[in-house]
């Protein structure tokens, strides 16, 4: 199976918050950069008494532009699909603002060892101070109003990433395990490749075919997005032996190669995966 076609179009229209389909909006950060696409999506759920998933970074516009939008409504729950800077740290104004509890698998922790010669470029990214209320785990069903949320372990982006299936919606909010602008970065010590190919079969293992992600636009088809993720990491692997083998001794040398295609500045996330 080849590789999935990414979706590169995507209007964040900062400043506002989009409704997507009954009871759901979009709020886009101004956060913009290679690693971020247009910016990190917060997610509005409900009607009067809402969930919030995502509150972002720290960033004064990214808060009023929520703050806007939760006028009038009543902020019940708090999701966080993870811990990089870009996605948890406002969680915990909006928990303290609004009395409402955090929901997360945990802490911000390493997926595993660095090994020889590893460093750890990512370490400024992880939002280190981040506790939830309620730690959850696989399978776990939060019950908000008119509406119920399923936790999703996919951890591989990050130790503690989790996906929220909205029951009965065909829904899954995916953060930054799959998205339709690019692939997942799956380096150390933050993520985990092994860990980050399961968890994609967890996803197909389920139901739903529309994702909204954690950056850009949603995912449709998603089986079949899915799928095509698992085969452009396996190609991205054989490439690997086969630059071994016609003598590449350096991880550098390889990506030269394997990613001419890609934004020279997202060479070295490359080199971490």
């Amino acid at each position: 199976m080849a590789s999935p076609k990414f979706k590169e179009v995507f209007e964040p229209q900062y400043g506002e918050a989009i409704f997507l389909y009954g009871g759901i909006q979009r709020v886009t950060a101004p956060n913009a950069s290679p690693f971020t696409f247009k910016g990190t999506n917060s997610y509005i759920i409900g009607e009067e008494k809402v969930a919030l998933i995502d509150p972002g970074p720290e960033d004064d516009s990214h808060r009023e532009t929520l703050i806007k939008a939760l006028q009038g409504r009543t902020l019940t729950h708090i999701f966080v699909t993870h811990t990089h800077r870009d996605h948890s740290p406002l969680s915990s104004f909006f928990s303290k603002e609004y009395d409402a509890p955090i929901y997360a698998e945990g802490p911000h922790r390493p997926s595993r060892p660095l090994f020889i010669g590893e460093n750890n470029p990512l370490d400024a990214s992880g939002d280190k101070e981040f506790k939830p209320d309620v730690i959850l785990k696989h399978g776990d069903v939060v019950k908000c109003h008119g509406f119920d949320i399923e936790a999703i372990f996919t951890p591989g982006h990050c130790a503690n990433h989790m996906a929220f299936a909205l029951l009965g919606r065909d829904i899954i909010f995916s953060g930054d395990h799959v998205m339709a602008w690019a692939t997942s970065i799956v380096a150390p010590p933050d993520g985990a490749m092994a860990d980050y190919m399961a968890s994609l079969q967890i996803l197909l293992e389920r139901e739903e075919q529309i994702y909204l992600p954690g950056h850009g636009g949603r995912v449709e088809n998603a089986h079949h997005f899915v799928r095509g993720l698992k085969a452009h990491r396996k190609m991205r692997e054989m490439a690997v032996l086969d630059r071994i083998r016609k003598g590449d001794v350096s991880i550098p040398d390889m990506v030269k190669v394997i990613y001419q295609s890609t934004d020279p500045r997202l060479h070295g996330a490359a080199a971490l995966s």
